[in-house]
């Protein structure tokens, strides 16, 4: 390298900060509740020759495809690219997500050169789907979809707004005003990134930028040479299952994903052609949500610390083909639901095969799907003159996986998210919508027991207050909840249901979506993640730490972990029975023919 450790460090450390500046733009200015109390967006710079760069606290399902929508930026426009220009992009046939996401791409010029792209993706509460929900998975193709498909066309030129794409957006979206909002705060974020980037430039000159990025990219691969190091090397295969789609796939649908680790040559190869075609559903994998979701998983198998960026992915080889379900997607095939689901079985699959094969490394599996508890809510705000209202909520909460030595996240949320999403603040939902909610609590016995466990799930209920409410939700995990790996046991399953005005507790369908009226709710017991290892093997003061919490009942503790205490209840007396937990565990081991950890 020409590039000076300490000055590295500083130029890396530096883009970072813009990104996390460009999120915290985002965060403060965008109008809807998914933007400003979920956090579902991602920001990221890529270089101009399409390489991802950085990409802070981005969503991986968000980012790590980030380069594919640049590419197809310079692809299409070429050398019409201009200072001041700025392009949304969300069609998923291109290098997007999927259509849910819109995406602002501001190419960002030095000295005439054509330096960076700044990256501003924000989910959207409304995109003139057919019905008022931006996860349809039920939509045979693109157009009974109905989402608009900006395929990365010129919104800004000369910083000023190309007043038809935007009357475009106001005439067919169900929230003109508050989409509005949101893409401001998206152009905003990008238009920050972008002096930021002039003034580094300006400081350090545009040869040593040039030359630290180019240092920089191979530093990364040289941190994921040492971190794939570490594995064994040696092949596996991973197969996971998405619950059934009713009419389609009864019996739900299989993920195949065949890894190849060279340790010695710092490689690992993902194959995942042999998988099925793309089916006419929505959840169908973008070619961008295959590569950053699958590459998920293999960073979350990996020792911390090694960056997220075209460097470090040089190093994994991916084998896709067209019109798989986790491929690059035929077009007309729908894939609005590529963000999760599939997608979350897709990292949840790879992580997992890793732990499998390879004690010590990967995860279990962790929660996936959005059921009712992360609903698409629309309806009328008599409030507001009875102005119509979508987006989305993240009210619940669903547990993350565990590690080797780490128990998983309760605030995990699902896969491709990795944890970075927020949960939605009550209050502050109930203010902006007309809705209550009835209870959020955790959900005692839901994680996935092991020396490591998983996280627990948890309980939400809300519904409508004066008049009626729809709500859309993609539930998985009802049929297949998230498993362990290496002796460790899966999750509690997903629950999704309604409650009456009476009171009842009924079931719903796991995909689809129910018109609420006021007395009713719609609710979710949510499901946890998979553990690590076996359960008896977990430390008793670790889970007399856990009955105390409420993750683990006293029941629990005793027939799964193996763990007595002193008292029949839970209280502040309480404490372990060594002698007696010896004893138990010893007879959990021969009852499953077991005497050590593998």
């Amino acid at each position: 390298m020409n590039t000076d450790p300490i000055l590295m460090a500083v130029i890396a450390n530096r883009l970072d900060s813009i990104v996390r500046e460009m999120e915290n733009t985002l965060l403060r200015t965008g109008r809807s509740g998914v933007l400003n109390m979920a956090r579902d967006f991602s920001c990221a710079i890529t270089t101009g020759q399409n390489e991802l760069l950085s990409s802070a606290e981005g969503l991986p399902c968000h980012i790590f495809g980030a380069h594919l929508m640049t590419s197809a930026m310079t692809e299409l426009h070429g050398d019409t690219l201009a200072d001041g220009d700025a392009f949304l992009h969300n069609d998923p046939y291109r290098g997007n997500s999927h259509a849910a996401d819109h995406t602002i791409l501001v190419p960002v010029f030095f000295e005439g050169e054509h330096m960076f792209t700044t990256v501003a993706k924000a989910h959207q509460a409304d995109i003139g789907n057919s019905e008022p929900t931006t996860y349809m998975p039920f939509a045979k193709d693109v157009y009974q979809e109905g989402a608009l498909i900006f395929p990365c066309v010129r919104i800004q030129k000369d910083r000023e707004d190309v007043g038809d794409i935007i009357r475009m957006c106001r005439s067919r979206i169900r929230v003109p005003d508050q989409w509005y909002g949101d893409y401001l705060a998206m152009v905003g974020a990008a238009r920050v990134a972008e002096a930021r980037l002039k003034e580094l430039c300006e400081r350090y000159g545009r040869d040593t930028v040039k030359g630290f990025i180019r240092d920089w990219l191979d530093y990364s691969e040289q941190r994921m040479i040492q971190a794939i190091a570490a594995l064994p090397s040696g092949n596996t295969v991973g197969v996971g299952r998405h619950d059934p789609v009713p009419g389609l796939l009864p019996n739900g649908i299989e993920i195949t994903v065949k890894i190849g680790v060279d340790a010695a040559e710092g490689r690992i190869t993902l194959d995942l052609r042999d998988n099925i075609d793309c089916i006419p559903a929505g959840v169908n994998e973008s070619e961008a949500c295959t590569v950053s979701n699958v590459m998920t998983g293999v960073f979350n198998s990996l020792e911390p610390g090694v960056p997220a960026n075209s460097g470090s992915f040089r190093r994994i080889e991916l084998l896709l083909r067209d019109n798989c379900i986790v491929g690059r997607p035929k077009f007309p095939h729908s894939t609005s639901v590529a963000t999760t689901n599939v997608g979350d079985r897709l990292t949840v699959t790879t992580q997992k095969a890793i732990a499998d094969a390879w004690a010590g490394f990967g995860a279990a599996e962790g929660a996936t799907g959005l059921g009712p508890g992360f609903s698409v809510v629309s309806g009328i705000d008599r409030r507001h003159g009875d102005e119509a209202y979508v987006n989305q909520v993240f009210l619940g909460s669903q547990g993350g996986p565990a590690h080797p030595e780490i128990d998983g996240w309760v605030t995990y949320g699902l896969a491709v998210a990795a944890g970075l999403m927020f949960r939605d603040s009550i209050e502050l939902s109930e203010l902006k919508y007309p809705f209550r909610v009835g209870q959020l609590r955790m959900r005692t016995d839901s994680e996935g027991a092991g020396r490591r466990r998983g996280a627990p799930g948890a309980t939400v209920t809300f519904g409508p207050r004066w008049d009626e409410m729809e709500a859309a939700y993609v539930t998985d995990c009802v049929s297949f909840p998230p498993r362990g790996t290496q002796g460790g046991e899966a999750a509690a399953p997903n629950v999704a249901f309604m409650v009456t005005a009476e009171g009842e507790e009924r079931i719903i369908p796991s995909l689809g979506s129910i018109t609420l009226t006021p007395g009713e709710q719609i609710g979710q017991h949510s499901t946890g993640g998979g553990g690590y290892g076996f359960a008896w093997e977990r430390e008793p003061e670790r889970v007399l730490a856990d009955v105390l919490a409420g993750f683990v009942s006293l029941q629990r503790a005793h027939e799964v972990y193996g763990v007595v205490f002193t008292d029949a209840t839970v209280g502040a007396s309480l404490s372990v029975d060594e002698q007696a937990t010896a004893t138990r565990r010893e007879a959990l081991r021969a009852q499953r023919g077991h005497t050590v950890s593998r």
